[in-house]
């Protein structure tokens, strides 16, 4: 399938970013069967095998006949790795862009946008710095070590949540090896630091009309049975992923597996931690002047972001 459009400047890569319940995944779809182009995912928990609920994945028929990469890559045992997302995301880039295809990035993961297209270097790890902060986490628990974060990186504590306790110790082991805060190891926002000529397409959605799209979304997930997702996804060790088994709606369903609380306390919670998981999405986008804020429909979505090939990409 190639109906692509000939445009006067098409970047390297387009970039299709935003909060969760956006519209990223259809918007994407739409420019890579208009561009001739394949989407890359940039969603870290749609990298695992499995978790297509609870992620709002598209199903085979949603996709259009786009191909799409890097979806069902990890089990869900698989501890995350930004890493090697990075090194398997440039990858398929580079693999498109060497057959004349056009990447569309997709997804809300931030980090895992910027370690793609921007030159983001990953600080090696010491073992004895990691277990000794692990066993602090254990004792001490997330928000004790959020707060020491905020106080030697304010900037890494406003981008990480408090209870990620993984990437809270993942910064506090950074800073203790390099002498220097996390986010040192973020380039600056701007062609200076960037790996690809991207265009950055971030979906706008005002604040109450994205509330009502996560609860519809959230009462949809548990329709389709995302109950019987997390049942099955338990079986095969998602409670012992530790990545996989802290996201969103996974966990809430975990816990009231475990007895924690009723299934609609799961479900209300669920709705809840996505709206804030959204809000730190979007403010994590906006800090970024290089991403183009587009609002409408998914039709009007689409030929806005095209509009914008026809001028030259600036930063």
């Amino acid at each position: 399938m190639n109906n692509a459009v000939p445009y006067a400047r098409t970047p390297q890569v387009i970039a299709v970013v935003g909060p969760t319940a956006a519209g990223k995944s259809d918007l994407g779809t739409a420019l890579a069967e208009r561009l001739g182009g394949e989407v890359v995912n940039a969603d870290s928990m749609q990298l695992y095998r499995g978790m297509d609920i609870g992620t709002a994945k598209l199903t085979p028929a949603e996709r259009r006949g786009v191909p799409h990469h890097l979806l069902d890559v990890w089990e869900v045992t698989r501890t995350a790795s930004v890493a090697e997302y990075q090194e398997l995301a440039r990858a398929e880039i580079d693999r498109l862009l060497a057959a004349g295809r056009v990447p569309v990035l997709v997804g809300g993961s931030g980090l895992y946008v910027r370690a793609t297209i921007d030159a983001l270097r990953f600080p090696g790890t010491d073992p004895a710095v990691r277990a000794r902060l692990e066993a602090e986490l254990d004792e001490h628990g997330s928000g004790a070590l959020h707060a020491r974060l905020a106080a030697v990186d304010p900037r890494a504590a406003r981008s990480i949540l408090p209870g990620n306790g993984r990437r809270i110790v993942r910064a506090l082991e950074v800073i203790e090896i390099t002498g220097a805060p996390f986010t040192a190891n973020l380039p600056a926002a701007g062609p200076e630091g960037a790996v690809y000529d991207t265009l950055q397409i971030g979906v706008d959605v005002p604040r109450p009309v994205l509330d009502e799209r996560i609860t519809a979304r959230v009462d949809r997930m548990w329709r389709d049975g995302l109950l019987e997702e997390v049942r099955r996804l338990e079986k095969s060790g998602l409670r012992d992923g530790l990545t996989a088994s802290r996201a969103l709606g996974y966990q809430q369903v975990l816990a009231h597996f475990a007895g924690e609380c009723t299934e609609q306390e799961a479900r209300d919670e669920t709705v809840r931690a996505t709206k804030r998981f959204a809000r730190r999405q979007d403010s994590w986008f906006r800090r970024d002047p290089r991403v183009h804020w587009l609002q409408g429909d998914a039709g009007e979505l689409a030929e806005q972001a095209l509009a914008l090939l026809e001028r030259p990409v600036t930063a």
